[in-house]
């Protein structure tokens, strides 16, 4: 499409227009869950509402009690997962509650100008905001508190991250353009934590907000994270907790990782599409092993199941996944098909 042509698009409601627009309350949902929504555009554009409140939290992040004195949206790391459809607007409810300590505001990276909305929403504990921007780029991005300077990464590294899908109108398609459709979908988000140790290498413990800082940025400026988990602990996403699915069913997993590179794999299963950019306007990749987030962004795959068990997703670096939290696990059911995989032989000693 000719830029002026995509430059009427983005414009062709103003004022009156857009405020007069249906109204959609969104409930946002803990991740990995998602909020309900339509894969295709039902009509024309709405105004899609939500509410984040920033919470200051203490949260436990491994299984060996380790915590931190989270900074979150809504209470959870990462924040929910918003889903609207390209042409849509978001109006956001931003409150940073008067029992906090710190300044916050948002950087939707899904957004066009003031700094993501970055500039229009600086509240200050015990103030609120409201910001309304439309969706014009079909994909997967990342949102994050940018307070400034020091602040940004230290809030960021602190949990207050989330992720946005702005879905096309007319929903996913392939490379051939033929649609996709998906069964279930869930929301990982990958986060790094920095955590001072004492002089007994032990993870410090701080009383409130704001104590350790000066000790965390110094964690920080190593680049050597303490941990890397999915869903803000180690853990978080397997056992009791993994994700549930069926032989058959199409599954679409959103990634986003605001700091670091990742490298989504999927054991015994692969990425049949996979946007690692993020784009929707442009064509997923097939059959892709492993694919890359980078740091700053968010993706997306998906993958129909064709066998049961349990399968690890993963960062394939691996010591990130196995020794510092970066793993989760997918519970399929359904019923095994030797034709993709059977056991020969049964172990036995080598002959001779």
């Amino acid at each position: 499409m000719p830029a002026s042509q995509q430059k009427a698009s983005a414009t062709d409601l103003v004022g009156d227009e857009i405020t007069g627009l249906r109204r959609v309350r969104q409930e946002l949902v803990d991740p990995p869950a998602v909020p309900r929504h339509d894969q295709r555009a039902p009509g024309a554009p709405v105004i899609v509402e939500v509410e984040l409140v920033a919470r200051e939290v203490k949260k436990v992040i491994d299984g060996v009690g380790t915590e931190i004195q989270a900074l979150t949206f809504n209470g959870s790391i990462p924040g929910p997962l918003i889903i609207c459809h390209e042409g849509d607007f978001v109006e956001l409810t931003l409150k940073n509650p008067a029992g906090n300590t710190f300044r916050h505001n948002i950087d939707f990276h899904a957004s066009t100008g003031g700094l993501g909305g970055g500039a229009l929403t600086q509240v200050n504990p015990g103030e609120q905001v409201v910001l309304r921007w439309r969706a014009i780029k079909p994909g997967t991005f990342i949102y994050h508190c940018a307070p400034g300077g020091s602040m940004t990464p230290f809030h960021v590294v602190s949990g207050m991250n989330g992720a946005v899908m702005v879905l096309p109108k007319s929903g996913l398609s392939d490379r051939d353009g033929r649609p996709i459709r998906y069964d279930r979908a869930y929301y990982i988000g990958e986060q790094d934590f920095y955590i001072p140790r004492d002089s007994n290498g032990n993870f410090r413990q701080y009383k409130a907000h704001g104590e350790g800082i000066a000790d965390m940025l110094g964690v920080m400026r190593t680049l050597t994270p303490s941990h890397v988990v999915f869903n803000g602990k180690a853990g978080a996403l397997t056992g009791d907790h993994a994700l549930k699915a069926s032989v058959g069913e199409t599954v679409l997993f959103i990634h986003s990782q605001a700091n670091r590179d990742s490298r989504p794999h999927l054991i015994g299963g692969h990425g049949d599409y996979v946007w690692e950019q993020g784009s929707f306007a442009d064509p997923p990749a097939h059959g892709l092993e492993t694919w890359f987030i980078r740091g700053g962004s968010a993706g997306a795959a998906i993958y129909t199941f064709r066998q049961p068990g349990v399968y690890f997703y993963l960062s394939h670096n691996l010591i990130e996944a196995v020794e510092l939290g970066a793993l989760a696990q997918v519970a399929v059911e359904g019923e095994w098909d030797e034709s993709l995989m059977t056991q020969v032989r049964a172990p036995a000693p080598i002959p001779g």
